[in-house]
């Protein structure tokens, strides 16, 4: 925070340290709002004919475009801008975060936002580190402090840092003020595997820093009381901020159906206004009409017939403009936002133990979750727990397990002796040496350490390097182990004993295994190792090794993790050679790793064979099911995780994702492009091979695919289409090693291909935020990691296990009711604007109305809106515990089945005929007799156009109530109330003072004719009958399994309440109605079967 004087630095401008993940500013809001809304067809369309409207003298007033068109841009505004106010919301309590400044000699509390670079910045124990820092010091002398990078890269392991020697003296906020340096770096990149050169110029002193002192934000400080840290990158320059993708605007699939669909209608109106201008003038051609003797046309008419012309087309595209629904938009987007809010009350996506419920970040992709084909998820906080404990273990070939916190040899009872005492206490010795676990530093204080005066242990936090290694130590403080040892200052403290540590091999990807030499109390050089079977088993030379990997295989197939455990006596010869060598290979400057893996590998040989432990995973509730249920609802599940491959492995097939049955195929620890494409043409002739080969049964899956981050970068240069063809032919993929932009990669390389899937990613860390921006769908676990999936996802869930009713229910209804409001949203305006261009054909195209401009105004806002827009909110067509149950069902709906082009053709095809039945119906029954009033008065045109009108709002909405499955009040309501409501408001049209004396009295007369009333109901009987034959025909020849599940549900309710019959106040008359009627009557049944467990009711 303090510059030096002579022109070594120039200071810079830097990214200030806001995390921003909103779409729109106060200032922004408004251009940037109305651009993306008039990207819509519909909108921008009524914006141009409301402007034709203003400039020529058209049949209808610019109120009847303008008015729609301006309630429609204002609710979705509103709507659009209070969701990103809750993301502004979200990132300033983010940005608003307290955090303590080194300034002016003292430490200053601000916030996170006024943190710049050069700031040195303290974090306490268990704060998340609030920008990438460069480690100063720590509490501790030797400048150390140890974090876990959960929330980035997934794993739980605690990472040690150390800072240089020149600032790790500098503990107090004085000195570290008065600290002059020079950090020089290289700019900002994403990768978190891979940090970039870091050098620090101190007293004109270079000293080289390296990955190790670079904290890195959303890391989580732990086993360490503070450190300082200085702030190199901030904001959006962070290495997690990097890791985020741009937010772009998501557009759900029938959003892209129904854009392509205006455009079909589009092409109809521009159609119909052609054909009717032209029609017109071919008719104008004859003299008799070109000017009648009522209507002669002007000198600058004649003169300028080609602007009339233009003229002309201009008005019949006003006449027909409403087959265009600009209503469509905002009940689309009143349904979204109004069911979103089904999501949050569902209790059954409630997670009672951490009071959390659904929450919903963006309503515009809720039927989206009716379409994914497949699912990208995180692994560890989204499958697992992440707690593991100790179940099993395999000593000198006997299995043992844990029976009231004591080792019991299986098959033995629980006090039996036992003769394998010396190999037991030889086993667990080596579990507690062979370690590098950290206890809280608090509980270490004091002169008694962590042990209180009688010897018994108090209750300890501990930190491992790895899960597993965790699990093993809290077993030993259990009781399992004879001894209690734990790690402190390089020592292994027995209770009656002291090992002293002398090396640690760490463990690496390659050797699979990690190692510790100890000096025994007695003096003895010893080697214990731990890892992989198929690590240790090749270096062991004795031990009951053949058993023991009998009992590896058996605990694998009970999901546990699984380690070896060995060791070796050194003579001190042998121990000297070991040292030297040690020596050596740290301290060469070059090809540092290479010689350390051959002295590892050189130490690690001629092991005798102690046993094997079995760890379990503990998954998250009902993990395992919910896999299975995805799969059998034709969805595929990949796993991408930045854990280690072993880790990754185990899980998944702890889990379910991948079957003891399932043949493996790996592409890992490839370094070059030609031997990854060598393995995946193997590896893809091999799948292929298979996949034509299985058992041609739904659901089987024989095969998946294994790759780590590395060889999927190299597979993806240069072998894209070859890597796909092997995933396709793979049920299961495992991602490991995977960077958080890499994860983004897999899904846009699924989403980007020829098929063009529905993806939906989930994950609970800050790791995962790339590829829940990625996917379709994106969804936040509320786990241990923090917020900033939840705060970046579409919708957030407590639990993984929810997924299943998220999307088999709460997708299946959301595509099924926006299917169905999207199409018949076109019927009915197919049947309103066709009546208006038959009828040109008989008013000589002179643009004459069919409709009054009320109606023409009302029609879609009032009279037809309420029926469909409740129906969207309320449908179930299938009971919900159906859907959950019956996963395959899901398969009705994926690839857009309901949105495609022939049930598009199906309601186009249907809104033509009502159309042609209406008019053509109307104009047969009434055209010939024109005296059917008693007093001898004829009907007009207004009288004709409200009897077409009257038959048309009827039938639309007895269309709509044959297409709902589940009655409430609310629907009764809307629908009924639609039509009495139309007739009230049409007869309220009398009045004088609504100043529309066209069709003064005009509803009165049509309602006053008996033949009036017969040709309503004679229409809109003829027009629906053909529809419920239909719908009774392909449901009793065709059923799709939808279909079939409805009527079994139906048959169940119906023998349920047989046998209730006498015992039950409630009345059913459904018995005798057959069974393809059937369907029509299931949902007013189960509506009444569910309350009757509350009060009596009656329905007839």
């Amino acid at each position: 925070n303090r510059f030096p004087q002579h022109g070594h630095y120039v200071p810079q401008k830097f990214a200030d340290n806001r995390i921003i993940s909103s779409k729109y500013t106060v200032w922004n809001f408004v251009p940037k709002n109305l651009f993306e809304q008039f990207r819509r067809v519909a909108n921008f369309y009524f914006l141009i004919i409301f402007l034709v409207q203003l400039m020529i003298d058209t049949p209808t007033s610019p109120i009847t475009s303008g008015l729609p068109l301006f309630f429609v841009i204002t609710v979705t505004a509103i709507k659009q801008g209070y969701e990103d106010w809750l993301r502004h919301k979200a990132d300033n309590e983010v940005n608003g975060a307290p955090v303590y400044v080194v300034r002016s000699g003292g430490l200053v509390k601000t916030r996170s936002k006024n943190i710049r670079v050069g700031d040195i910045v303290r974090v306490a124990k268990d704060e998340t580190f609030p920008v990438d820092l460069v480690l100063l010091s720590s509490d501790r002398v030797d400048g150390s402090c140890h974090v876990t990078t959960a929330s980035l890269d997934g794993e739980t392991n605690l990472k040690t840092h150390v800072a240089v020697p020149e600032t790790a003296v500098l503990q107090s906020v004085a000195n570290l003020d008065k600290l002059v340096a020079v950090i020089e770096c290289q700019q900002p990149e994403a990768d978190l595997y891979r940090t970039a050169d870091v050098y620090m110029l101190r007293l004109f002193l270079f000293r080289p820093l390296g990955p190790e002192s670079l904290l890195l934000r959303g890391a989580r400080l732990k086993n360490t009381k503070e450190i300082f840290g200085v702030a190199v990158y901030t904001g959006m320059e962070t290495k997690m901020a990097l890791n985020y993708k741009s937010k772009s605007q998501k557009r759900s699939a029938v959003e892209k159906s129904m854009n392509s669909f205006l455009i079909i209608y589009l092409i109809i109106l521009l159609f119909e206004a052609i054909l009717s201008t032209i029609l017109k003038y071919a008719w104008q051609a004859e003299e008799k009409w070109d000017e009648p003797w009522y209507n002669e046309k002007t000198e600058h008419e004649r003169n300028s017939s080609k602007v009339i012309f233009i003229s002309d087309f201009l008005a019949f595209l006003v006449l027909y403009n409403f087959i265009i629904p600009i209503s469509l938009y905002v009940t689309v987007e009143m349904q979204k936002f109004l069911g979103s809010f089904f999501i949050g009350w569902d209790l059954d996506l409630y997670h009672e133990e951490t009071n959390q419920r659904a929450q919903v970040n963006t309503s515009d992709l809720n039927e989206e979750l009716g379409q994914v084909e497949y699912v990208f998820t995180d692994k560890t906080g989204t499958l697992t727990e992440n707690e593991m404990q100790f179940r099993e273990c395999s000593i000198n070939g006997i299995k043992y397990q844990e029976v009231n916190g004591k080792l019991t040899p299986e098959g033995f009872p629980e006090d039996s002796p036992d003769g394998n005492r010396h190999e037991e206490e030889l086993f667990l010795k080596a579990v507690c040496l062979c370690h590098t676990v950290q206890i809280n530093a608090d509980q270490t204080d004091g002169a008694d350490g962590p042990w209180h005066a009688n010897g018994i242990t108090a209750p300890l936090e501990y930190y491992a390097s790895s899960p597993d290694e965790k699990a093993l130590v809290e077993a030993a403080s259990r009781g399992i182990c004879f001894y209690f040892l734990i790690l402190k200052d390089r020592t292994i403290v027995k209770i009656n004993a002291v090992y002293k540590l002398l090396h640690v091999l760490e463990f690496d990807p390659n050797r699979r295994r990690m190692s510790v030499i100890v000096e025994s109390p007695s003096g003895e050089k010893l080697l214990f190792t731990k890892g992989a079977e198929s690590s240790i088993l090749p270096r062991s030379k004795s031990g009951e090794i053949d058993k023991t990997r009998i009992h590896v295989d058996e605990f694998a197939l009970k999901g546990l993790r699984t380690l070896c455990v060995a060791y070796r006596r050194f003579t001190p010869e042998e121990y000297q050679e070991i040292g030297k060598r040690l020596h050596e290979a740290r301290t060469a400057l070059q090809q540092r790793e290479e010689r350390l893996a051959d002295v590892f590998n050189f130490i690690e040989r001629d092991l005798e064979l102690l046993g094997a432990t079995g760890v379990e995973d503990k998954l998250q509730e009902k993990v395992q099911e919910t896999i299975e249920a995805l799969r059998l609802a034709g969805i595929k599940v990949w796993v991408l995780t930045g854990d280690k491959h072993e880790t990754a492995v185990s899980v998944s097939l702890s889990c379910g994702h991948f079957h003891r049955t399932m043949n493996i195929l790996e592409l890992v620890q490839h370094k070059s492009d030609s031997t990854c494409a060598e393995q995946l043409r193997h590896t893809g002739t091999k799948s292929i091979f298979l996949s034509l080969n299985r058992i041609k049964e739904d659901h089987v899956i024989q095969h998946g695919l294994v790759v780590d981050g590395t060889s999927l970068s190299l597979a993806l240069r240069e072998h894209e289409k070859l890597f796909m063809e092997v995933c396709k032919n793979c049920s299961a993929v495992l991602c490991c090693r995977m960077a958080p932009l890499q994860k983004a990669k897999v899904v846009r390389l699924l989403k980007t291909s020829p098929e063009k899937p529905i993806t939906l990613a989930i994950g609970d860390g800050a790791n995962d935020v790339s590829m829940i921006q990625e996917a379709h769908v994106g969804i936040g676990i509320m786990g241990k990691e923090g917020r900033q999936a939840v705060r970046n996802s579409d919708y957030a869930i407590a639990r993984f296990k929810f997924l299943s009713k998220l999307l088999f229910v709460h997708g299946h209804f959301y595509y099924i009711r926006i299917a169905t409001l999207v199409q018949y949203f076109f019927y009915k305006n197919v049947c309103f604007i066709t009546p208006q261009f038959l009828y040109q054909f008989f008013c000589l195209f002179s643009q004459q109305t069919l409709y009054d401009s009320v109606y023409l105004t009302l029609y879609n806002i009032c009279f037809t809106s309420l029926p469909v827009l409740i129906y969207s909110l309320f449908e179930q067509h299938v009971h919900p515990h159906v859907l959950q149950s019956k996963p395959v069902l899901y398969r009705d709906i994926s690839k857009n089945a309901h949105l495609g082009f022939k049930p598009f053709l199906y309601w186009t095809i249907l809104g033509f005929f009502h159309a042609f039945v209406f008019f053509y119906g109307s104009y047969l029954l009434m055209g010939e007799d024109t005296s059917l009033l008693g007093n001898g008065q004829m009907f007009g045109n207004w009288t004709f156009g409200t009897l077409v009108f009257t038959v048309m709002v009827i039938t639309v909405t007895m269309k709509m109530a044959l297409e709902t499955h589940f009655w409430t009040w609310i629907n009764h309501f809307v629908t009924w109330g639609s039509i009495v409501f139309y007739f009230i408001f049409s007869l309220s049209m009398k009045l004088p003072f609504l100043h529309t004396q066209d069709m003064y009295f005009v509803f009165v007369q049509l309602l006053s004719s008996g033949s009036a009333w017969f040709a309503i109901i004679l229409i809109v009987v003829a027009c629906l009958f053909i529809d419920v034959v239909k719908k009774v025909l392909y449901r009793h020849l065709q059923p799709t399994s939808t279909e079939k599940a409805q009527i079994r549900f139906a048959s169940s309710v119906k023998k349920v309440v047989l046998e209730s019959f006498h015992h039950s106040c409630v009345s059913y008359v459904i018995f005798t109605i057959p069974q393809p009627f059937l369907e029509f009557w299931v949902s007013p049944v189960d509506s009444v079967f569910q309350h009757s467990r509350h009060q009596c009711q009656v329905w007839k």
